[in-house]
């Protein structure tokens, strides 16, 4: 799940309009599998950050359960939480503000599942055009039933908080879908009690990776949240460019040069069109100092705090401990509620 972008690069997002009851939820978030890089930076962490001055209440998961759907085993995953964690912190996410919270920690709220699971059938499932997506990358000898089952896990996630604004991309909208549907069917069922959460559907420029291919944690070919200014100056010299020397902004035919000139204007708050008609005849080799300086320079106040935050780890855990103890406040009220509409126990 992603947040809802900024309209232009360095742009706020317009206001969200709340409901009759004047209060909006999102939910959101990450599985931990590795760090956060600039790629989840301009596409999710700084609209975290615009959807809390907005007094959206923002709940964010890390779904560790998550990442066991498509590989067979989880590594490092307390250890990728937490800096999940540390990197949120650092971007200006405001955990007093913010519910963060770990998927396995909420009882409760995979709980729901089996009811949800009663209310989708096989056939809704397996139509699912992300599932067979996802089915198809997946790192699994084999397919698990999680898998299989994953957009009834997200329904989940995102019923037990009843959160109604969901930031998503095109890619995502099915599994949103199917949670609409399954909150349909309980409120006919058995009675109303969720809501049919609405898409933020994302218009986030696509930052690739300095191959020129997606930006990915498992593809050696992004520039962490964490890289100090040395290693970003490594990275980005050896980003992929081309033989002409005049810059442009092209991302259909020059998907490496306009990559990097997005980059610039993302972290300088401009037009990309203005940054290549700027750097011209210039060269990769100027492009890519460029690039260097724009990064360095845009994300060192957000290194310095995460330096600092990095030297208390017991502050993170506080923060996931806090986050847990809320989230289950809220699924254990859920749960109790939907027990009351089923007649069970």
């Amino acid at each position: 799940m992603t947040t809802v972008p900024d309209t232009a690069p360095g742009t706020a997002n317009p206001l969200i309009a709340p409901t009759a009851e004047g209060h909006r939820r999102v939910l959101t978030g990450d599985r931990p599998t590795g760090p956060l890089h600039l790629g989840h930076y301009f596409g999710t962490l700084q609209n975290r950050v615009q959807l809390q001055l907005q007094d959206i209440e923002l709940m964010i998961v890390i779904a560790d359960y998550q990442v066991i759907t498509d590989r067979d085993r989880a590594d490092r995953v307390a250890e990728h939480a937490e800096n999940l964690v540390l990197d949120y912190l650092a971007a200006g996410v405001d955990p007093d503000r913010a519910t963060i919270f770990t998927h396995s920690a909420v009882p409760a709220l995979n709980q729901l599942m089996l009811p949800f699971l009663s209310l989708i059938s096989v056939a809704e499932l397996s139509r699912n055009p992300t599932v067979k997506d996802e089915i198809t990358h997946s790192r699994q000898a084999a397919v698990s039933g999680l898998m299989f089952t994953y957009p009834v896990h997200q329904a989940a996630d995102l019923l037990f908080c009843k959160a109604d604004l969901v930031p998503v991309g095109q890619d995502q909208l099915p599994h949103l879908e199917i949670t609409r549907t399954i909150a349909r069917r309980f409120n006919d069922r058995y009675t109303p009690l969720f809501p049919e959460p609405q898409a933020l559907l994302s218009e986030a420029p696509l930052l690739l990776g300095i191959d020129a291919g997606k930006m990915s944690k498992s593809r050696g070919n992004a520039i962490t949240l964490g890289a100090d200014e040395d290693e970003t100056a490594r990275l980005l010299r050896g980003a992929v460019t081309d033989n002409d020397r005049h810059i442009s902004y092209d991302p259909a035919t020059r998907s490496g040069v306009s990559n990097l000139v997005l980059l610039i204007a993302l972290c300088q708050g401009r037009d990309p069109h203005a940054v290549a008609e700027e750097i011209g005849s210039g060269g990769a080799a100027r492009l890519k100092r460029t690039a260097t300086e724009a990064v360095n320079e845009h994300l060192r106040p957000l290194r310095a705090r995460r330096t600092e935050l990095a030297a208390d780890r017991a502050l993170l855990r506080e923060v996931l401990h806090s986050g847990n103890a809320r989230a289950n406040a809220i699924a254990d009220r859920t749960l109790a509620e939907v027990r009351t509409a089923m007649g069970t126990f």
